[in-house]
């Protein structure tokens, strides 16, 4: 009953004062003791490039105490207990999104990781690598403020407290959420200077080297407010592009490196499950997701330096029991086509917070390896902190490796809705997937059937841009990856209508005598024919889908926050505007001052109207959107 009392005090006081954690920590402590029972903090250590020379040549005097693997494990890759001098563990935790009002689950989390650091072997070189997503995205006083937590001063100060508490150095790297700290600050750079300063970290980016030729690097997401579109994408600036590229290029795997990277969330091609009604449609799956050529430019680098051997990433807050939550570099040619992925694997982490996964599971990733390989495990919090050998990477030679997963899919019910299909182009051995649709002889694509949501299809554009249908909506996918990258039509508009393709483009130009199309010049890709792509409606015609201005099709539907926000208050003071106007007197055009919409008994209809596009026409001559703004056309 004290421990009750107590616990429940402290975390009433945690919100008010959350530089009181470490209290937290202490109490918790006191009747549940872990099992490490004294944390010793020591300081971080950033080594930029220039210091490698420096570091290697102290490798041959780093010594190893004793010790053991963590317990109910096997290994292929390590002989006996004895750590040698070029083994690591690196524990990785994915999208933390604390709150000072549910701390229970990161505290047995927390005892998990500090026995698995107590019991390695390989004491001195060891890290934890948090994925980012540091706080919860909504109000943690509810009662008293609507301002989120995430991204917040005291949201960075507890994640850091706590991050601390492990007893092992740490490394973050800033997720989409982590920058969220709108109230409190005014601009991106002022919130990431807090994130930074938090964390005790130099720069948005980090190298470190846990063993002989062996490199840990982070990238940060360092854009939300200044988002072009949704805030919530995962954005890495050029300045971090451009060092990530020379850290690849200064650790050739020619002469021995491997680079295990840490991002937010994962690159495109990267092969791993995502959430279609989520992060595809919102256009923030993949790391820099509405840069096509940035969006690009990650898996070119893995493709090109063979020193990536891992990828590591969050954001989708999935579980590690699919075989798809690990993709490897290269599979064997009866499995399927070549992945294309260079030397490297890619890993999926969970969560550790039963409210903030999607699909049941606590878990989290640990990393083991030395000069031979790795492997990639899973730390499960709802099962005693149990570790599970996942998937095992052996080297062969500095530029390639061979991956084993060590189970089979471990499914639940309701993970089907969690797996969503990809188009497959095949390879030399290989033919493309039964749904791809190829044109006619008169170098037209018709889908004659009425789509439903069962529709499985995908197409080539003639610029090589790839489209397809999921789920009952149209889809764009990546030309090289085939990952997808957005929401080209949605299910209600494009269920029960025929997809057709044809030729739009003329032999010479046609210069017509509408008014701002003059002086027009035949523009366009001299490579490709020019093609409308429509849905047709045995009813009433056609709907003829437009490329945005740089030829791609999906639609950049979700802007960034602070306009939504914006755009939501400005709603609001319309609504109330109307309510009160409506209330007081229905033909008297006098304003009485502000009033609640819910003291008028009817709905008050307010919408808004966006540009910048709603015709084809060369001149402005109406701006309402038919069925919305205006009487819907007929």
């Amino acid at each position: 009953m004290l421990h009750g009392e107590m616990t429940k005090f402290v975390r009433t006081a945690l919100i008010m004062y959350p530089w009181l954690l470490l209290a937290k920590f202490a109490l918790t402590n006191a009747f549940h003791p872990p099992h490490k029972p004294h944390v010793v903090f020591r300081p971080l250590t950033h080594r930029n490039i220039g210091a490698t020379a420096d570091y290697l040549s102290s490798c041959s005097n780093v010594l190893y105490q004793g010790g053991s693997y963590p317990s109910g494990t096997t290994s292929t890759l390590f002989d006996g207990d004895k750590a040698g001098d070029d083994e690591f563990l690196v524990g990785v935790v994915g999208d933390l999104h604390m709150d000072p009002r549910k701390m229970e689950d990161y505290v047995v989390g927390r005892d998990h990781w500090l026995r698995i650091f107590d019991e390695a072997s390989c004491q001195d070189n060891m890290a934890l690598i948090s994925l980012g997503d540091l706080g919860e995205s909504k109000s943690v006083r509810p009662e008293e403020t609507n301002e989120l937590f995430a991204g917040t001063t005291e949201c960075h100060l507890m994640a850091a407290e706590y991050l601390r508490s492990m007893g092992v150095e740490y490394e973050v790297v800033g997720g989409n959420h982590d920058l969220e700290g709108i109230d409190e600050f005014k601009t991106d750079q002022e919130n990431l200077e807090l994130f930074l300063k938090a964390h005790n970290k130099p720069s948005p980016q980090f190298i470190r080297y846990i063993a002989e030729k062996t490199a840990l690097v982070g990238l940060t997401s360092t854009v939300f407010r200044d988002a072009k579109y949704t805030s919530h994408e995962v954005t890495i600036d050029e300045k971090q592009l451009n060092w990530f590229e020379e850290v690849c290029k200064k650790h050739p795997a020619s002469e021995g490196w491997k680079i295990f990277v840490f991002t937010h969330a994962p690159p495109n091609g990267s092969g791993l499950r995502v959430l279609q009604e989520n992060h595809v449609v919102n256009g923030c799956c993949w790391l820099n997701h509405s840069n096509e050529k940035q969006c690009r430019k990650f898996i070119e680098l893995v493709r090109e330096h063979r020193c990536l051997k891992a990828w590591f990433s969050g954001h989708f807050h999935l579980g590690q029991d699919y075989q798809d939550s690990i993709t490897f570099p290269t599979i064997d040619p009866k499995e399927g086509p070549y992945p294309n992925r260079g030397s490297c694997v890619f890993a999926q982490t969970s969560v550790m917070r039963s409210g903030t996964s999607r699909d049941g599971r606590q878990q989290s990733r640990l990393i083991r390896g030395n000069n031979r390989g790795f492997e990639i495990c899973t730390v499960d919090h709802s099962n005693n902190g149990a570790i599970r050998v996942d998937a095992t990477i052996t080297y062969t030679d500095c530029n390639h490796e061979v991956g084993v997963h060590a189970h089979e899919d471990i499914t639940l019910q309701g993970d089907q809705f969690f797996k969503v299909y990809a188009p497959c182009a095949g390879d030399k051995l290989h033919p493309p997937d039964e749904n791809l649709i190829r044109y006619d002889q008169n170098g037209e694509l018709h889908i004659n059937n009425p789509i439903t949501f069962d529709s499985k299809a995908w197409w080539y554009m003639s610029d090589g841009r790839v489209l397809g249908l999921l789920n009952g909506n149209m889809i764009e996918y990546d030309r090289s990856t085939l990952a997808p990258l957005g929401l080209v039509v949605g299910s209600d508009e494009l269920i029960n209508k025929r997809i057709a393709i044809v030729d739009s483009g003329v032999e010479e130009c046609m210069i017509g005598d509408e008014i701002g199309m003059e002086g027009a010049d035949c523009t366009g890709n001299s490579y490709a024919r020019e093609q409308t792509l429509m849905l047709v409606n045995d009813e009433c015609g056609a709907v003829v889908i437009q490329p945005n201005e740089d030829g791609s099709y999906w639609r950049k539907i979700v802007r960034n926050k602070m306009v939504r926000a914006m755009e939501q208050r400005r709603e609001a003071a319309a609504k109330s505007f109307v309510a009160d106007l409506l209330q007081r007197n229905k033909k008297q055009w006098i304003y009485s001052g502000p009033a609640s919409t819910d003291s008028y008994d009817e709905e008050v209809d307010v919408v808004s109207s966006w540009g910048p596009y709603t015709s084809t026409k060369g001149t402005a001559k109406k701006t309402g959107v038919s069925g919305l703004t205006a009487p819907a056309a007929r």
